[in-house]
């Protein structure tokens, strides 16, 4: 660290990678705004090396678009892999549901228990942020429950225009009431040490997903990509 605290080198690109992640994929930084590296290097102190590279990471994650002679861009939503993304989520995740309701304990059911309590306090207070991060706290659980939490690294590495998506689908009246009732009945049939039921509520839950993307695309045209199509 410089001795004014700002972050330097392999630290500073880091950082600036992580931070600008987090704002891609809630849609902060929404589809089509340009990013200028000037401005990034000056908020943070650096120069335009350590914020080079953490564009091109993102852009190796297809989150951002490099136009040498335009400009650098965020990327649009690439609905043609998400339907592949989703299916690929959700096979694993029926499993970590089965293995959890086979090893479940009390005190992790009761750890997910107190995470499933906090979406329901984040959907009262209307936070989607809160909602969300409970969310995936929920499903990352899961996996943990499992003995496999390895399992979600992975599909966090998988679902990263999956989470771009599903951000738009919270704003929808009731949608955040319709995910705390569809992770109901997995949780209970984790509790109740039923494999089967814990995999189909698992599936039924994550196939809402596959079910939304044409009427979220619709409503949301200028966040997707837009498939040139074949003649």
């Amino acid at each position: 660290m410089r001795r004014n605290g700002r972050p330097r080198g392999a630290t500073a690109a880091s950082r600036i990678y992580t931070d600008l992640r987090a704002e891609l994929v809630s849609l902060v930084r929404r589809p089509g705004e340009p990013i200028s590296e000037a401005q990034i290097a000056t908020a943070y102190g650096v120069s335009r090396t350590p914020v080079r590279e953490a564009i091109l990471k993102l852009s190796d994650e297809g989150l951002v678009e490099i136009f040498p002679q335009s400009g650098i861009f965020v990327s649009r939503i690439p609905v043609a892999t998400l339907p592949e993304t989703i299916i690929i989520r959700r096979s694993l995740e029926e499993t970590t549901a089965r293995m959890a309701a086979e090893h479940a304990t009390s005190s992790q059911l009761l750890n997910l228990h107190a995470t499933l309590e906090r979406q329901r306090e984040a959907c009262a207070a209307k936070d989607r942020e809160a909602f969300h991060q409970a969310d995936e706290r929920f499903h990352a659980g899961i996996a943990e429950v499992a003995g496999y939490p390895g399992i979600w690294k992975l599909i966090l590495q998988v679902k990263v225009h999956v989470d771009r998506y599903r951000r738009l689908t919270l704003p929808q009246i009731g949608r955040m009431a319709e995910v705390i009732a569809e992770h109901e009945p997995i949780l209970a049939a984790i509790e109740r040490h039923d494999p089967d039921r814990a995999r189909a509520a698992m599936a039924s839950h994550l196939e809402r997903l596959l079910d939304d993307i044409s009427e979220i695309q619709t409503l949301n045209p200028e966040y997707f990509d837009q498939p040139t199509q074949q003649m």
